[in-house]
């Protein structure tokens, strides 16, 4: 079958908005936790640095106090108070880094107040609000104060340095969000168009097979879940094709069977009727024999029938197994023995299980007209039941012909045979078998083909066995 034309269907399209929705709220709720990352630790960056960089100043202010014996020569030259800090901060001839370092040790963000707290060189204590957030370091000299240093918290640096930094850093994750973004929209997009061409398949697939077209298949492609369902979509498809094609051969097995009795009913009918066979108790004896025929069969389908639906009337009770199995057989030896078949028997009992006496009588009668309309006569004929662990297990072999491997496991079809030259008379309705299965299962047994060590056919019946409680329970 041809894949369809690819298309977007409903599921793929909702597939696609999910996957694009969770994939854009997951990047929103990634940009709004590294940016609120950001300007925390940005800070937390830039308050440890500028209060290491003022410590240092500091300590090399005191260094030129002790040298100098004042401040003066800073009051008179400005110059030589941007040349200090950077001399202090930026030891050696490199100059100093470009970018927030550099913003972090700008002389214009430190204030030098004497030991009596008047301003030697920067901002007024006075000067503006941001004067009176300034934090303040000693410059001791042996001990003794000499000057204190003021330096501008990092809150106060976030206004003009945070701006330039941040700014780059929103920027290079809304470009890294946008294109999740895009990875997300292609991603839905193509995955939603498989998916929407797999389970466009299957929809098509499925219609032809509510159609009645049970030649449909899908094909299977890899090891995930939809291979697995179009696995089991074509075992179904397959399973169907086969159901239908077994019920076909059914109805025409069956009008077959039906017609061959009503056939020859009709002819000795015409034939008494036209005069040319005698209306007597031979004629009439001949068209009992066929109704007989016709009434046997139709027992026979409604027996399968009743199988099928789960409603076939069985009295389960405890019974000895071994006790019914060996009275049958008691009952048939002489019909056996005039059929020119030898009976071997090796029964062990008591065999108590869960049955029902009429229904394995009838699957006993089954088994012996198989064995008598399929075994060439003189035959041979062994019963064994033997116990084996938490079952029953009941063997019943027959002399040659035997049927090849590739039959075994048909011989319980309904109205086969599996000579198709047979007569009615040596194959029967090809029913019994399939009753026989019938059955065993309606007694929890499996009842499996084998070649038998005697030439023919072996049976292998496996029956559940009731414990020694649970019989003493139903005793009581």
């Amino acid at each position: 079958m041809r894949p369809p034309r690819p298309s977007f269907s409903r599921l793929g399209i909702k597939l696609f908005v999910i996957i694009l929705v969770v994939n854009v709220a997951i990047a929103g709720l990634v940009f709004i936790a590294v940016s609120r990352s950001l300007d925390q630790g940005f800070i937390e960056y830039l308050d440890r640095t500028q209060t290491r960089r003022a410590e240092t100043l500091a300590e090399g202010l005191a260094d030129e106090w002790s040298r100098r014996g004042d401040w003066q020569w800073l009051r008179q030259s400005p110059r030589a108070w941007h040349h200090l800090v950077r001399r202090q901060l930026w030891p050696g001839d490199a100059p100093p880094p470009e970018g927030i370092e550099r913003r972090l040790g700008d002389p214009r963000d430190f204030v030098l107040h004497d030991a009596r707290g008047l301003p030697v060189i920067g901002l007024p204590p006075d000067n503006g609000p941001d004067a009176a957030e300034l934090r303040w370091l000693p410059i001791l000299h042996d001990g003794e104060k000499v000057g204190t240093l003021g330096y501008r918290p990092p809150q106060q640096l976030m206004a003009r340095m945070d701006r330039i930094f941040l700014s780059q850093q929103r920027r290079n994750l809304a470009i890294i969000v946008a294109a999740l973004g895009l990875a997300s929209l292609l991603l839905a997009g193509g995955l939603s168009w498989w998916l929407g061409r797999r389970t466009g398949s299957m929809t098509l697939a499925t219609r032809r097979l509510t159609e009645g077209d049970y030649s449909t298949r899908l094909t299977e492609r890899g090891g995930d879940e939809l291979s697995r369902l179009a696995h089991d979509f074509n075992v179904l498809a397959a399973t169907l094709e086969a159901s239908r094609e077994a019920r076909s051969r059914w109805v025409s097995d069956i009008a077959h069977e039906l017609r061959t009795p009503l056939a020859v009913l009709r002819g000795e009918i015409e034939a008494m009727q036209d005069g040319v066979r005698p209306l007597n108790l031979d004629s009439l004896g001949s068209l009992g024999q066929e109704v007989g025929q016709l009434e046997r069969l139709v027992a026979d389908l409604r027996l399968l029938s009743q199988s099928d639906a789960g409603a076939l009337e069985v009295q389960l009770a405890p019974l000895d197994l071994a006790d019914s199995l060996a009275s049958r057989l008691d009952e048939a030896e002489t019909w056996l023995a005039n059929g020119g078949f030898t009976l071997e028997t090796d029964i062990d009992g008591p065999a108590w299980i869960r049955g029902d006496t009429q229904r394995l009588r009838q699957l006993w009668t089954n088994l012996l007209d198989n064995t008598c309309a399929y075994t060439s006569s003189p035959g041979h004929l062994r019963v064994t039941l033997a116990r084996q662990g938490e079952s029953w297990c009941l063997r019943w072999e027959d002399s040659p012909p035997g049927v090849s491997q590739a039959e075994l496991p048909r011989l319980t079809e309904r109205l086969y045979r599996v000579e198709g030259s047979r007569s009615r008379a040596s194959g029967g309705s090809g029913l019994g078998l399939s009753i026989a299965k019938a059955l065993a299962r309606a007694h929890g047994a499996d009842m499996t083909p084998s070649v038998s060590a005697l030439g023919g056919l072996c049976w292998t019946l496996t029956f559940p066995a009731i414990t020694d409680h649970q019989l003493r329970g139903n005793d009581t």
